[in-house]
């Protein structure tokens, strides 16, 4: 089977896992360590939600995993991409190109259209935007006829809508959510649920949140739980019951 190809990007082997961690370790100065040897492979196509009570190390995982932090041990690979040996220069180009992040904040620029909002990562990387492409994207998330707008304008769930499709413009390998329900009130938060989703299941991409909801959780093909800076336990297709029970227990132990 031939490998796909992507605009502006060399073919990509879709069994290779758009993420993949091996024996990785964290420690800050004073000895803390936040990662203890985790090891994990995101495949594509798939929704990854990571869990955990407060310290359990799921912030640090996300970061190390998306190029934002290095780690003290072990090695992390981004669409194939062993990034340990790359030079900062080389580490924020593959970022850029192959990591979208949608965060709590939204962190749209207030004085820039939704459109620019959208592209804007394509002008810093310098390249022109695919036409269709970004239709496509605004017609997913929904937001068709506003792209004239300033944020400012915009409803906080339609904020989150223009900040995933930013996410998306530079078609990433993966996408990684901090949070990204944690700013919405409950039917706002469903709906950009919905939409990643959707973006798995009509798109293929890959998704990786990091939440302290177990209904959110409970939307992605696999859930892990961490404590203590290891992975303690993995859910198939998991129930927000399942999750709550499990992050309940850890925190009482």
């Amino acid at each position: 089977m031939r490998a796909a190809v992507e605009p502006g990007h060399a073919p990509v082997n879709r069994q290779t896992p758009a993420v993949a961690l091996r024996e990785v370790t964290k420690t800050y100065p004073g000895g803390v360590r936040a990662l203890d040897g985790v090891s994990l492979a995101v495949e594509r196509g798939t929704f990854l939600a990571v869990m955990g009570p407060s310290g359990s190390g799921k912030s640090t995982l996300m970061h190390c995993a998306a190029g934002l932090d290095t780690p003290t041990g072990g090695s992390v690979s981004i669409d194939g991409t062993e990034i340990g040996g790359l030079k900062e220069t080389r580490r924020a180009e593959l970022r850029r190109e192959r990591v979208g992040f949608v965060f709590q904040a939204y962190n749209l620029i207030p004085s820039l259209s939704v459109a620019d909002n959208i592209t804007l990562p394509l002008r810093l990387a310098r390249r022109a935007p695919d036409q269709d492409w970004v239709r496509l994207l605004v017609e997913r998330v929904g937001l068709s006829g506003r792209l004239e707008r300033r944020p400012a304008e915009l409803s906080g769930g339609q904020q989150q809508r223009a900040a995933i499709a930013r996410a998306l413009v530079t078609r990433p390998a993966v996408v990684f959510g901090d949070e990204p329900t944690g700013a919405l009130d409950l039917r706002t938060a469903r709906e950009v649920l919905d939409l990643l989703r959707d973006l798995v299941d009509g798109l293929g991409q890959t998704v990786v949140m990091v939440t302290h909801d177990p209904a959110a959780a409970a939307r992605a093909d696999r859930a892990l739980v961490m404590a203590d800076g290891r992975v303690v336990d993995t859910l198939e297709k998991p129930t927000a019951a399942e999750l709550a029970h499990r992050i309940t227990a850890l925190e009482t132990e």
